[in-house]
């Protein structure tokens, strides 16, 4: 009984030191933030009963509280979204740290560490780009709050955070085990190879950190946050009209005759169609006229929009609309809005599974009216499968909301040419500060991974200008009705992570790869 309470207390060790960043600790408690499930691994393994499927419970433990201490405000938006995302995620987080003690039994530890770096970093890869993605969680953000150390991620995006921490932890989990068996020099080595391998890094990105000039031509823009309740106001309270009012009040607030961007948030506007009429549309037609009264002034807007479909190319996320006997489809949608009444529209690549989409509905289309109702609507939104930019003057990528998470997908818009992000949310939803700030400090992340600025709108907050290092230059207040401006540059080089993209978790995802059918393989010889 003592035992399992040593036990328990290591793996719920873990997963507070894992919390902690999310919650504006300094980030670098990361770095030995695993050591606990190490050691816990290690003292199992001594039992003279080993129960290899014990270790397995312990860190499920482990991960599964990471998820509720961090992520537990989702619950707010749907119970069972995130008891599904906590369970699967810690039970395959748990299964890689099951795989690296097994491998153990079989492979030399140093080889079993490899594996569990490379397994792991795989994860994080394919969280990214499956069925079912939830990267909140992923290692390398937990240092999205510590820009001046993390300049590195223009070279290795996200993922060379999460590698950075992995090695760490490996390192001083060596270095205890030396001292455990008294071997002091040993473990002074080892604590000379953990300082070789952490204070480059940091000491390079201080220096860069420094000495980085912003590139590119300077513009004015705006955010508008014009802090709509999304649970009360935005369908029940307010009416189309009235909000509409809200929006244009705090663009004429803020506008000057130099300003040339004002971004609203993520379904600011009401549901719009995509035909030729929106230049007539009541809640379109004010902002052509503001911008017919400044040429250079571009307006970025969210809206839930309709696009009517052709019967036989009806989408499997096509509704029919009985009424007018029409199929179409609906988008999460980005505008812009400029001087010669022309709309360009963007729409929402990644949708929030469970929410905006089922996932594997175009495989099982009894699932199709499952998903939450967020925004007004159920079921499963359309998508758009290739980034495009809002082409004007200036070049400019569209994100809206979740997207922010995948710097891959950030990338793409870079490669086409963006020199600057406008990031569209409705953090509404997040309504606690583990919530929204963690959301704003990813978006960070991006910044620093394409050198771009950042124009963040946000709905309650935090909406905020992010320059090319990282830095909140300029940021709301939480659940305040407001509007905020500043000056910005503009940037068109490409980084070494935009160029090669996560290079990293491709070369984990084969190592991993071959790694595990090596030890499927020595398992299958050794049984036989």
């Amino acid at each position: 009984m003592r035992q399992h309470l040593k036990y328990t207390f290591l793996s719920v060790l873990s997963s507070v030191l894992l919390s902690l960043p999310w919650f504006s600790f300094p980030g670098w408690i990361l770095l030995g933030a695993l050591v606990p499930l190490f050691i816990l691994e290690d003292k199992l393994r001594t039992e003279q009963a080993f129960n290899p499927y014990l270790f397995f419970n312990y860190a499920f433990l482990s991960f599964w509280l990471w998820h509720a201490i961090t992520v537990w405000w989702v619950v707010q938006v749907t119970v069972w979204g995130i008891l599904f995302l906590s369970l699967a995620n810690a039970s395959i987080m748990a299964l890689i740290w099951w795989l690296y003690s097994r491998m153990k039994t079989i492979f030399q530890k140093q080889l079993a560490l490899i594996a569990l770096i490379t397994l792991w970093l795989s994860f994080e890869f394919l969280h990214h780009r499956w069925e079912i993605e939830w990267p909140w969680l992923c290692l390398g953000n937990g240092l999205a709050s510590q820009n001046k150390i993390i300049q590195w991620y223009e070279y290795t995006g996200m993922p060379g955070g999460s590698l950075w921490i992995l090695l760490s932890n490996t390192i001083l989990f060596s270095v205890w085990r030396k001292l455990e068996t008294s071997n002091k020099p040993a473990a002074l080595a080892w604590l000379v190879i953990w300082g070789i391998g952490i204070a480059p890094p940091v000491l390079w990105s201080l220096n860069t950190y420094s000495n980085y000039t912003e590139n590119g031509e300077t513009i004015k823009v705006a955010a508008l946050q014009p802090n709509i309740d999304p649970f009360t106001e935005k369908f029940d309270e307010l009416s189309p009209d009235e909000q509409l009012k809200i929006l244009l009040h705090l663009s004429d607030s803020i506008a000057s005759k130099t300003t040339q961007y004002i971004i609203g948030p993520e379904t600011c506007l009401p549901e719009i169609t995509e035909d030729n009429t929106l230049a007539i549309n009541s809640f379109i037609k004010p902002f052509i006229e503001r911008c017919n009264e400044s040429p250079n002034l571009k307006f970025i807007l969210g809206a839930m929009s309709r696009r009517n479909l052709p019967i036989h190319s009806k989408s499997y996320t096509a509704r029919y609309d009985s009424l007018s006997h029409q199929w179409y489809d609906l988008y999460n949608t980005a505008l812009q809005i400029d001087s010669n009444a022309k709309v360009q529209f963007y729409h929402k690549s990644i949708l929030v599974a469970g929410v905006e989409k089922m996932p594997f509905q175009r495989y099982f289309s009894f699932l199709k009216s499952h998903s939450l109702d967020l925004g007004g609507t159920t079921g499963s939104l359309g998508v758009q499968h290739e980034p495009s930019l809002f082409s004007s003057q200036y070049e400019v990528a569209p994100v809206i909301c979740f997207e922010s998470l995948f710097g891959q997908h950030i990338n793409s818009f870079i490669e086409k040419g963006a020199q600057l992000v406008a990031i569209i949310t409705n953090d509404g939803w997040l309504p606690r500060p583990s919530g929204y700030r963690q959301h704003l400090n990813i978006a960070r992340i991006r910044a620093i991974e394409t050198r771009r600025s950042i124009v963040r709108s946000a709905n309650t907050g935090l909406s905020a200008l992010i320059n090319q290092k990282g830095d909140v230059i300029r940021q709301t207040k939480w659940k305040e009705r407001t509007a905020i401006e500043g000056t910005i540059s503009l940037n068109q080089s490409l980084t070494f992570y935009v160029r090669y993209g996560d290079f990293l978790g491709r070369i984990a995802l084969f190592t991993g790869s071959l790694l595990l059918l090596y030890y499927l393989g020595q398992s299958l010889i050794r049984k036989k």
